[in-house]
């Protein structure tokens, strides 16, 4: 590579340091009030701040549950069987005399830990596969969309009952389901950014520059894909919560005596003219959590859109 080559290179990858504004914007200030701008204009949206209260009070108390909880979870008492909410029971009781509260607060644990962990199951499996698979292309890239096309011709809860099926009931087996069901959600978002990014400028200057195929996918490229990615992972949170939820109403999620959200609303099903707040307020719970998911991934979508700023 001749000099004049190198230093082209070289601008286009980093500006010339004369420039303040470009040496600014490389700057841990510049990212920290950019990350500033995103925050405040989430805080901006009442939506969004609606739902970071829901999902903050969620979140407290299911961390801090044993704090709250008035009775055991698990504990039983038939002769305290189906009462109304009262003082000492403030939701009421189950079929066995279970404190209905108590066994709330303990299943948003498990159902915050379902939504999370198999967020993080697609995003460390499904975002490599759409980026090497649009960064690559060819023969690879059909492979690997043609096996993506399958899953997704699959509706998501049915993909996860059919992983359930396979792997066995049970709150784990739950994780690994919603999780491999939400891959193709994150492969095929990942693959279309990549498919725009990959064109820009500094990749090519990336190229030339001699980077490895690797570096320039997880260094030069993903990272301008954060953006969908914490959107889709906010809503995906809320959409495998309601997996979680029609999996443990079917009977395919937690086991008894686990106290979990879908499996309360179905065991309250047999009640629900004589004892309706078996089913009142589990749907309750998962309608709130779900909606307040799904109004701070709306906020961030506008808060980290530029257009929308």
């Amino acid at each position: 590579m001749q000099a004049d080559d190198r230093d082209s290179v070289a601008a286009t990858l980093h500006p010339p340091a004369a420039d303040a504004a470009a040496a600014t914007a490389l700057t841990p200030r510049k990212k920290t009030s950019e990350l500033h701008e995103v925050f405040r204009h989430l805080l901006r949206n009442r939506a969004a701040v609606v739902g970071l209260i829901i999902i903050g009070g969620f979140v407290f108390v299911s961390v801090f549950a044993p704090l709250f909880s008035t009775h055991d979870p698990l504990r039983t008492n038939l002769g305290n069987r189906l009462q109304p909410p009262n003082r000492e029971h403030l939701l009421g009781t189950d079929e066995l005399g279970r404190d209905l509260f108590s066994r709330m607060l303990y299943g948003g644990r498990i159902s915050l830990n379902i939504g999370v962990i198999s967020v993080l199951i697609g995003v460390l499996v499904g975002v490599p596969i759409g980026a090497i698979s649009g960064y690559f292309g060819g023969k690879l890239d059909i492979l690997t969309q043609r096996f993506i096309d399958i899953m997704i011709a699959f509706p998501g809860i049915l993909l996860a009952i059919v992983v359930v099926t396979v792997l066995g009931v049970g709150v784990e087996n739950v994780m690994i389901a919603t999780g491999v069901a939400s891959i193709p959600i994150y492969a095929r978002l990942v693959r279309g950014s990549v498919l725009a990014i990959k064109e820009q400028s500094y990749v090519a200057a990336a190229h030339a520059a001699g980077l490895g195929h690797l570096r320039i996918i997880f260094r030069q490229i993903l990272p301008n894909c954060l953006a969908p990615i914490i959107v889709q992972s906010t809503f995906q949170i809320a959409t495998s919560i309601l997996w979680a939820a029609g999996l443990g109403f079917l009977g395919l999620g937690a086991q008894a005596p686990t106290p979990e959200w879908g499996a309360i609303l179905s065991n309250g099903r047999a009640y629900i003219r004589t004892a309706h707040h078996l089913t009142t307020y589990p749907g309750l719970a998962i309608l709130l959590m779900v909606l307040g998911f799904n109004l701070v991934g709306d906020g961030l979508r506008d808060a980290l859109d530029p257009k929308t700023r």
